[in-house]
């Protein structure tokens, strides 16, 4: 099993109240991932299905189980936090298992188990070493191992990778995504970053100032955002949005106060071509990719992503060709209009 379902959720630290009301229904074995802006309650909301904190009001349904007051340990989550914690003196063996042995399991099945997730997470080589003598995306597989054993109902990840450089992350982004392939179990994670979000999730939850603001798959999110906020908070380069008056030639429904066009599903044309005009600002070379970054008077700054190199120079009057098909509407309640 491993349903988890939030009801009416708040948490309030005196008179300041962090989690507004969430109301959430995780599957059994999705992987769901929490993002959101620093100080969003992304990782207070964790906390409180781990038990870690206290749930101000509602309830918190764990199996069809009311869990709301058990504590942490009756919970039957595992969870994997941004520091190892790791125990120096021990060897990667005696890390894995030690909640097994701490829970006075036989020695044999604490054996077979922490066989099990070393096959699992490829530590085999590293068994008898202590965690000095690993690298970062080696201790943080010792960790999930030490979860993995206790065979849990579901796994909480509050940003693990947020410790090791770019390379790492890469690697064990996979890991992970490997991870939730063979255990097929339930996860919650919380990251800041997108392109973990994107790439690992089943459903994605944004918050924001304590609410949901939408939920949805990557694709979901970033091809139909309901409200400005996940619009410009989803994708790397993040949405343009501009005031509507300043685009001309695009129909627009009743009510629209802005349009957004992703930099990708923008194109450049010469002067008077297009629905918008710009002056070519900065020019980011990537590789497979260019930025062009254009200043766009009352329109604001406008990123336009174009394939491989480009000849434009900074001071180049430019158009931006909308594509109709892939242009957002934005009404004054900041929601998305059909």
């Amino acid at each position: 099993m491993g349903s988890i379902a939030l009801k009416s959720v708040e948490k309030w630290f005196g008179d300041v109240q962090v989690i507004k009301g969430i109301d959430l229904e995780i599957a059994e074995g999705e992987f769901i991932i929490f993002v959101g802006p620093s100080g969003c309650g992304k990782s207070t909301l964790l906390r409180m299905i781990a038990g870690l904190e206290e749930t101000s009001r509602g309830q918190i349904m764990i199996d069809d189980r009311d869990a709301t007051a058990e504590p942490p340990a009756k919970r039957g989550l595992a969870m994997v936090f941004q520091s190892y914690a790791l125990y120096p003196h021990m060897s990667v063996r005696d890390n894995v298992g030690f909640p097994l042995k701490s829970a006075g399991m036989p020695a044999d099945e604490v054996t077979a188990k922490v066989d099990e997730a070393a096959r699992v997470l490829k530590l085999d080589a590293y068994m008898d070493r202590r965690p000095k003598d690993l690298s970062g995306g080696q201790r943080q597989r010792v960790a999930i191992g030490r979860s993995i054993v206790r065979d849990p109902t579901a796994f909480l990840f509050d940003e693990p990778l947020s410790n090791l450089d770019a390379a790492l992350r890469v690697e064990m982004r996979y890991e992970i995504a490997k991870l939730h392939q063979t255990l097929k179990s339930t996860m919650i994670y919380v990251t800041h970053d997108q392109v973990e979000a994107m790439t690992l999730a089943d459903r994605i939850v944004v918050l924001d100032g304590g609410r949901i603001a939408q939920v949805g798959s990557p694709r979901e999110l970033y091809e139909k955002p309901e409200n400005l906020f996940v619009a410009q908070f989803i994708g790397s380069p993040k949405m343009n949005v501009m005031p509507a008056g300043t685009v001309t030639g695009v129909a627009k429904p009743e009510g629209t106060t802005h349009i957004g066009l992703r930099p990708e599903h923008a194109v450049l044309g010469a002067p008077g071509s297009g629905q918008l005009e710009g002056t070519v600002d900065v020019l980011e070379y990537l590789g497979a990719d260019t930025f062009v970054v254009l200043d766009c008077a009352a329109a604001g700054q406008v990123t336009v992503r174009v394939l491989g190199d480009s000849d434009l120079s900074p001071g180049d009057q430019i158009s931006v060709q909308f594509d109709p098909a892939r242009t957002h509407f934005f009404g004054s309640d900041g929601l998305a209009l059909i």
